[in-house]
């Protein structure tokens, strides 16, 4: 059984046609975001090392490609109708929570948010659609997605690869391998969001504290 899966998939990644599946499945991710083309990336990161095919270099430019057209169709999706999407998600849902923190980070970081928001899970969609709904320069927004896309597909690219070197006779496990490394960068990047967010909110909460603090000691004052 695995023996026929393996197979199948080293066929596909011996095609020719798997550099147009890579460019496709990284632009539909970026408005559908269940859409697992980083998987499909690493995968091909790792058949590259191991068997030589298919070429590593088409394999990012494919990718890098289909990620930046995916990331511009999002937000001509935001610029057209990112006003009425956000209208409609309900304050307080997952759908709104996301929308509010991608227009925060951006007021705070710009652009370089687009960059970030690839190794969040969800964050491509929601900054995209965002930048697209505030009337973010499409200029701006263009450089900055050259370094996001390109960045995104080197990484995805290189951790196949060395799941492919480490395991150059066994691909599944190369597999297994560049997917457990991506995974680990991700929670890596959301416990370093989870924390500044935590400092945020704590020294929030100091100041709040302090502002009654300093009224009462003001009315004690004759």
């Amino acid at each position: 059984m695995t023996d026929s899966i393996l197979q199948v998939v080293h066929d596909a990644m011996s095609s020719p046609w798997i550099y147009l599946a890579l460019f496709l499945l990284a632009a539909t991710d970026a408005f559908l975001p269940a859409v697992p083309s980083e998987s499909v990336v690493i995968t091909a990161g790792v058949f590259a090392a191991a068997s030589g095919s298919p070429n590593l270099a088409l394999v990012v430019l494919a990718a890098a490609a289909g990620a930046f057209a995916g990331d511009h169709i999002s937000y001509a999706i935001g610029r057209g109708a990112g006003g009425r999407l956000l209208a409609r998600a309900r304050p307080g849902s997952r759908q709104r929570r996301a929308f509010d923190r991608a227009a925060d980070a951006l007021a705070e970081r710009g652009g370089l948010v687009l960059v970030v928001a690839r190794y969040v899970p969800g964050g491509r969609t929601a900054v995209t659609v965002t930048m697209g709904a505030l009337g973010y320069p499409r200029r701006r927004f263009t450089h900055f997605d050259v370094l996001a896309a390109l960045s995104w597909a080197v990484y995805s690219v290189l951790v196949g690869y060395v799941g492919g070197m480490a395991f150059e006779n066994d691909p599944i496990k190369g597999v297994v391998l560049g997917v457990g490394l991506a995974l680990g960068v991700t929670a890596l990047v959301e416990a370093g969001r989870y924390v500044r967010r935590r400092r945020v909110r704590d020294t929030e909460g100091r100041g709040e504290a302090l502002v009654p603090a300093a009224g009462r000691e003001s009315a004690r004052t004759p």
